[in-house]
């Protein structure tokens, strides 16, 4: 006999549109069948009868099928917190902006459910990256991130001065407004609007993108998965004070830490911020079948065409079943010309209209 399914759904309950779209999902998986868990801090806004209330540790997401999340990609952030160290996947519907992490929209949410009761959705594996805060050769912090970890400044006024190191090599020394350390997941988050680049989350990398740095070399670096990406901080700002926990007295702090904006350490002078591959994924559940596993990167195309509006009108495509191989020059170069390109499109396709179409 099979073990009755469970799962876990969150959602950002100061939105209304997301309680209400909690309590449609709650109400679909407990008609099917299946034991819904909802997070202690959350049962009163929901207000879902016939569920499990747990606390949100990890231990909300333990054994579960899959962690629901309802509101946009802060919530599902928050959600990664319980779901990775219990190897849940989790399915995003967003009710934000752009949520990108999310894989449905409100407006699709009754099929998305009948998709997960059916078992009709793939998982996708997410590096992560371990963060390690050292200070004199010790340990005062270990946390991790999704998207990014970020060395900040703490003052508005002042820059803060960092030495980057990459596998135990120094690689210049700038002063600027911070440090993104990044994921490919994290390639259109934090370090995108740094003027980082977009990595498709197939690809396994890190990404250093520096913030408003002061030198002639400060380009975004894409390297290796197994690379240590290192941040050392300089000594000499009195950039913040902040109170030190149990002595009454008042510590110096030049920045600051943010993995995924959630989780903050405070950095000292002299502090060093290490950044190295996970040793857990993140896994996220992609309603897309089988079928489109084997289109490698095209989903996640299609995903940064309708979340950023991007213009594609006037393309294509390629007519299913032609032929992929270039056609050849008479100089044997193997580059047909547009020209060339255009007319043989206008005879294979006779009756195609010219009319300019658009895909989201």
């Amino acid at each position: 006999m099979n073990a009755k399914r469970t799962m876990l759904v969150v959602a950002h309950t100061g939105r209304p549109a997301a309680r209400s779209s909690a309590r449609l999902v709650v109400e679909m998986l407990t008609a099917a069948g299946v034991n819904v868990r909802v997070l202690a801090s959350e049962a009163a806004d929901l207000r879902c009868a016939g569920v499990e209330v747990v606390p949100a540790t990890p231990e909300a997401a333990q054994d579960a099928e899959m962690v629901i999340v309802l509101g946009g990609d802060g919530t599902l952030l928050r959600a990664t917190e319980m779901a990775r160290p219990a190897g849940t996947p989790l399915l995003g519907v967003n009710l934000g902006h752009i949520g990108f992490l999310a894989e449905a929209e409100s407006d699709d949410l009754p099929d998305a459910v009948e998709r997960v009761l059916s078992r009709r959705y793939a998982v996708e594996r997410r590096m992560t990256v371990d963060v390690t805060v050292r200070q004199n050769g010790g340990i005062i912090a270990r946390t991790w991130a999704l998207n990014e970890a970020t060395v900040e400044k703490v003052a508005r006024e002042r820059m803060i001065e960092v030495v980057i190191e990459i596998d135990g090599r120094p690689l210049s020394r700038w002063g600027c407004d911070g440090v993104v350390g990044a994921t490919p997941t994290g390639s259109t988050a934090y370090a995108f609007s740094a003027g980082g680049p977009v990595v498709w989350p197939q690809v396994e990398a890190l990404l250093l993108v520096p913030i408003s740095a002061h030198a002639l070399f400060a380009r975004p670096l894409v390297v290796s998965p197994e690379s240590v990406l290192a941040v050392e901080v300089i000594g000499g700002y009195e950039a913040g004070l902040r109170p030190s926990p149990g002595s009454g007295q008042t510590e110096t702090f030049t920045g600051v830490l943010w993995c995924d904006g959630r989780r903050r350490v405070d950095l000292p002078p002299g502090a060093r911020v290490e950044v190295r591959r996970g040793s857990e994924p993140v896994l996220l559940a992609r309603l897309r079948g089988a079928e489109d596993s084997a289109a490698g990167g095209a989903p996640f195309t299609d995903r940064l065409v309708a979340k950023f509006g991007l213009p594609v009108a006037g393309w294509r495509g390629r007519r299913p079943g032609r032929n992929d191989q270039p056609s050849m020059r008479r100089d044997g170069t193997g580059q047909g010309s547009a020209e060339q390109g255009s007319a043989e499109q206008s005879r294979e396709r006779p009756d195609r209209k010219e009319e300019p179409r658009a895909h989201a």
